[in-house]
């Protein structure tokens, strides 16, 4: 099995495997049906389940090999409390009740309210939940993923999906994320020894 068979390939072409097997995959496609009906703002999924199956697919594993949880991203500025997120994320964890995986849920308006307590840094104050991807340590793990209103695959890749089908973890430097750069790719490297991890 040829993993690398779509690197390098124009932009177009990768788009068009690249949903091919997310809506190919079960867990994906159940996961992606069950947010629709959330009906949160301005949703994404993003992250390791994407990446982590396509992965999966291109390496003859099983759906869900390696994946911890859905990465779920809403964007509401309306009201940025603690305990508007928390009421969310409880309505969530009832709306997902029975899937295979937990599901991670995060306005991504409260960002910069919670980042520097947890990272020692600042970051900037997102005005979308696909700007925030574009801060993601590693720029494979910047992908997101919704349906738009026509219920068509929408997706957000600020930096092209070539990283992906390399099997190749790029850093991203825009903030200082080093850390988390290496953790992720070595726990990537543990479940899928193809990959490379470029050094910060």
């Amino acid at each position: 099995m040829n993993h690398l068979r779509y690197s390098g390939l124009p932009f177009e072409q990768q788009r068009a495997a690249f949903l091919a097997i997310v809506a190919a995959d079960p867990l994906l496609a159940e996961t992606l049906a069950r947010v629709r009906g959330l009906a949160l703002p301005d949703w994404l999924v993003v992250s390791g389940a994407l990446y982590n199956s396509v992965w999966n697919h291109l390496t003859g594993k099983p759906p869900g090999y390696g994946i911890k949880d859905v990465d779920l991203f809403y964007f509401d500025n309306a009201d940025l409390s603690y305990e508007a997120e928390d009421a969310v994320i409880r309505r969530a964890a009832e709306h997902f009740e029975g899937l295979s995986l937990p599901i991670e849920v995060r306005n991504q308006a409260r960002v910069h309210l919670w980042y520097p307590v947890k990272f020692g840094q600042e970051c900037p104050r997102y005005t979308s939940a696909s700007e925030s991807v574009s801060y993601f340590a590693s720029k494979t793990h910047a992908v997101g993923v919704r349906f738009d209103g026509n219920g068509e695959f929408e997706l957000v890749a600020p930096f092209g999906l070539d990283d992906i089908f390399s099997f190749r973890i790029t850093p991203n430097r825009v903030l200082d994320n080093q850390r988390t750069h290496e953790a992720k790719g070595k726990r990537a490297q543990e479940y899928w020894p193809e990959i490379e991890v470029v050094p910060w």
